[in-house]
């Protein structure tokens, strides 16, 4: 039986995620993981323009050289985003050995974590993924009516931290329980 995936949510601030991979996928990568605070090391010869400036503004630690075994040693969290399959594979196989929660770009089944599309604001956190990691048009468009909503609903929550952006749960029960 095919079971859906169990969203989990960690803290990352401090903690340090080894990207292997300089382009476009990993570049995406790191912004995310950068929101999360995350110590981001990028392993890689060279470097997508964005990362490059997030190098140079100290956002991102860059090793300019290629993936060698050894490399997740302090790593919290893995990710593999050249464009050769061996490299991948072999961070995989380190980040497995090493009990390192994994994304491959390229290899899902070799992953032990996916990135999710993320939409935030009023003090929420939504991640979403697909079931079976072939909806990625619906998680894309979905993600964005969140952060739609998310947006448009700034005003009524102030965006503090801790309140929702839009009714939700909460507001039904707080209207149960005031008199009518």
């Amino acid at each position: 039986m095919n079971y859906p995936l169990f969203p989990l949510f960690v803290p990352l601030a401090g903690k340090t995620a080894v990207l292997v991979g300089g382009g476009g996928i990993a570049a995406r990568r790191v912004e995310k993981l950068l929101l999360f605070g995350a110590r981001v090391v990028v392993v890689s010869p060279t470097l997508h323009p964005a990362l490059q400036k997030q190098a140079e503004n100290g956002k991102i630690h860059w090793e300019a050289r290629f993936y060698r075994e050894g490399d997740l040693a302090d790593a919290a969290l893995a990710v593999a985003a050249t464009d050769v399959r061996a490299v991948n594979h072999a961070v995989a196989k380190e980040a497995h050995a090493r009990q390192v929660p994994v994304s491959v770009a390229d290899r899902r089944a070799e992953s032990t974590f996916y990135f999710p599309a993320i939409a935030r604001g009023g003090g929420l956190v939504i991640g979403m993924v697909s079931e079976n990691g072939e909806a990625h048009r619906a998680v894309r468009e979905t993600a964005q009516k969140i952060r739609e909503v998310l947006d448009g609903n700034k005003d009524s929550s102030g965006g503090q931290p801790g309140k929702p952006a839009c009714g939700g749960a909460g507001a039904d029960r707080d209207r149960r329980r005031s008199p009518g």
